[in-house]
């Protein structure tokens, strides 16, 4: 009999996220688990690192496995882990599961994604989860399927090195789910605006708010288009941020 499967398992909800409680549910009969995450929401922190202040580790014995609460990112999680806390490199790295939407354009602020681009930049295979829903008490039930089936594939057949997958789950009933779609990254962009607000002593503050536009709204090969027509959308992801087509391209350019 094999070795058991170490899994960490991390987030930017926060260690108290519905979420994260969830994933650990789905990956406990996959493996060894052990939670490393933010003690308080870390939304928004893409792959943030902490330089500023000391991080603390909390250890938290609850529910049959290690769980640890770090005063820092996503990131900082997962680099902790990995160089403190872990008493070998895991198998596999889960980030969420997140409340609310990453696809498209959002991987370039979500701390979940950020959390599983560090473990792929450190050779371990990496997912990063999201159901499409911002309720703090949203059900998990179809999310917790589906984490597992994909999480269990990527252990079975691994993924190449420094790739993740990025996959997010529509909020429906589990028997809604058409099924799993491998997609690429919907081209759009978030339009943020910020509104003008006074507080309580009257002084001014901004509040982000925004609408996200989706370029191309009719394409069935995108994760926007899967998700909207009720699939799990699965986009591979990597650490490699070069454009070889304009790197070709500006090769020429008389610098």
């Amino acid at each position: 009999m094999g070795k058991e499967k170490l899994i960490l398992i991390t987030n930017d909800d926060g260690i108290d996220a519905k979420g994260i409680k969830a994933l650990a549910e789905a990956m406990a009969p996959l493996g060894r688990i052990v939670v490393i995450a933010p003690k308080e929401p870390q939304s928004g922190m893409s792959q943030a690192i902490t330089v500023k202040h000391p991080l603390r580790v909390k250890k938290i014995n609850l529910n049959g496995y290690d769980q640890y609460a770090i005063n820092g990112t996503p990131t900082d999680c997962v680099k902790l882990g990995f160089n403190q806390i872990l008493d070998q490199k895991p198998d596999l790295l889960v980030s969420g599961i997140n409340h609310g939407s990453n696809s498209s354009t959002s991987i370039m602020y979500s701390g979940t994604l950020g959390a599983a681009l560090e473990g792929c930049l450190n050779g371990i295979p990496s997912i990063g989860f999201s159901l499409i829903s911002f309720d703090a008490d949203a059900d998990f039930s179809a999310a917790i399927t589906f984490s597992r089936r994909i999480a269990a594939m990527v252990l079975e057949n691994g993924l190449p090195m420094h790739i993740g997958l990025n996959v997010n789950i529509p909020y429906i009933s589990e028997k809604e789910i058409k099924g799993i779609r491998v997609c690429r990254q919907t081209m759009g962009f978030w339009q943020e605006e910020f509104e003008h607000r006074i507080d309580p002593a009257g002084k001014d503050y901004y509040w982000l708010t925004g609408q996200f536009y989706n370029h191309e709204p009719n394409a069935e090969d995108t994760d926007e288009w899967a998700l909207e027509h009720n699939y799990v959308a699965i986009v591979p992801i990597r650490t490699d941020m070069t454009c070889y087509s304009t790197l070709e391209l500006i090769k020429n350019w008389n610098f």
